[in-house]
């Protein structure tokens, strides 16, 4: 809690001058020194670089304290949502503010069955873009064409049916973006299933054989896209504030996160943990000594999934999914090698000073993946189930940031590091620049050749 004896103000002092800035508290105790008016009183700005010890805005939606392993949404433990909770649940509680009422959830289930269809003309869409193409860009690009189909005037009755749209056809766009891929073709969504169950016939139904979806692999679904329902001011979701403050559609801000989250330093690290548990199986298999390769600075061996930027101590969506995980894989019997390696791998790191030390806790990443890969669902779609599970954080920061009262067009300053002012210099005088002796030597060079 605020702590009522904490200074309400600092005082920065420049040269001879100096300015008083507020300070601000948090209902969690967070303090931050208010620099907005800096510039205009000073003519100095902040440097920040990555925005690492930056506030960008003022939030109610997500709570983490990484020091202590806490993940709040809403002001609700993380533990408590997973085992009580559903995804669609968690999703009006970010999009909210509120847990819903039994009445409410059945009609936010009723009104995302009534939407998860997608127009006709999608068909065209997918079979437009390249068999080959990587799940993520199919997946921003349909997001960001919901435009053409859903216009969006100021009226908080369409952007409520947006929000909807988006939650109902995102598992259809994922599916049918796997299905492309593979050259299947694309199963309509069953709306007397359940959210994820859904989703995994989407994804393994084909016109010649039926899928019946395993509930311990839909609650299972349904856990993890929980757990990644939101994260704060991440790269994506702020990225999806960034381009929103714009007052750009709510289609075109989501297909912007999703973007933003296909890098592999953001959503691709569950991938990246796979090939290296693949890499351990399909070589010696030894766990001792790949981490004893990792601890090697001359030795180029990574330990995925280990160690996270926010938390400094176990990720607690780790530890709720550490059971979840040993139960997919003893219930479908497949990826056993890989999950004994995972747990041997996360075995040695809890005991390893080396590891402990430099606080590189297992998180969240190094078991969905494993997860995923047991559920069958191919490692270039494990982006896309993110991309699903964040979907209502993304919405939920679009729509607070839309409210706020202090509301204004994101536009970061800089500080300049190029030439000073210089005189224009007529193309006859200029001579032969260092590109064009750089292009010359080339030239000799395949000449040579």
């Amino acid at each position: 809690m605020s702590d009522p004896a904490a200074p309400k103000t600092v005082n920065l002092r420049y040269g001879d001058e100096s300015v008083e800035l507020p300070v601000l508290s948090g209902t969690e105790g967070e303090r931050a020194i208010d620099v907005s008016s800096l510039r205009a009183k000073t003519g100095l700005i902040t440097l920040d670089s990555g925005y690492g010890n930056t506030g960008s805005c003022q939030s109610a939606i997500t709570f983490i304290d990484g020091e202590r392993g806490i993940l709040r949404y809403r002001g609700y433990p993380i533990e408590q949502l997973a085992e009580r909770s559903s995804f669609l649940e968690v999703a009006w509680l970010l999009i909210k503010g509120e847990l819903p009422s039994r009445a409410e959830l059945a009609a936010l289930r009723e009104e995302v069955v009534r939407h998860t269809l997608l127009h006709e003309s999608f068909t065209q869409f997918f079979s437009a873009l390249p068999r080959d193409a990587h799940p993520m860009p199919v997946l921003a690009a349909a997001v960001g064409a919901l435009a053409t189909f859903y216009q969006e005037p100021e009226s908080e009755q369409l952007i409520h049916d947006s929000c909807i749209r988006l939650l109902a056809k995102m598992p259809t766009i994922a599916a049918y973006s796997y299905k492309h891929s593979i050259g299947q073709p694309l199963i309509y969504p069953q709306n007397s299933l359940d959210y994820c169950s859904n989703f995994l016939r989407m994804m393994f139904a084909t016109p010649c054989e039926e899928y019946a979806t395993d509930p311990l692999l839909a609650r299972a679904l349904d856990l993890l896209l929980i757990l990644h329902a939101d994260h704060e001011q991440n790269c994506s979701t702020s990225t999806v504030r960034l381009v929103g403050s714009s007052q750009a559609n709510l289609f075109a801000c989501i297909s912007s996160g999703i973007s933003a989250l296909w890098g592999p330093l953001h959503g691709g690290a569950n991938q990246q943990v796979i090939e290296m548990l693949q890499s351990i199986a399909d070589g010696d298999g030894s766990a001792e000594r790949f981490v004893a390769r990792a601890k090697d600075k001359n030795d180029t061996a990574r330990l995925m999934g280990f160690g996270h930027r926010i938390y400094k101590s176990y990720d607690p969506r780790a530890a709720i999914l550490k059971k979840t995980c040993k139960e997919v894989v003893g219930k479908l019997g497949t990826s056993s090698r890989m999950l004994e390696i995972a747990m041997k791998l996360e075995e040695i790191a809890l005991s390893d000073e080396y590891f402990i030390s430099r606080k590189l806790y297992p998180n969240v990443d190094f078991y969905s993946g494993v997860i995923y890969t047991a559920m069958g669902i191919p490692v270039n779609m494990f982006t896309v189930m993110f991309a699903m599970g964040r979907l209502p954080g993304w919405i939920a920061h679009w729509l607070e940031m839309r409210a706020d009262p202090a509301f204004r067009i994101g536009r970061p300053r800089q500080i300049y590091q190029g030439a000073t002012e210089r005189a224009y210099i007529p193309i006859e005088k200029r001579g032969e620049g260092p590109v064009s002796r750089l292009a010359r030597r080339h030239a000799r060079a395949s000449a040579g050749a």
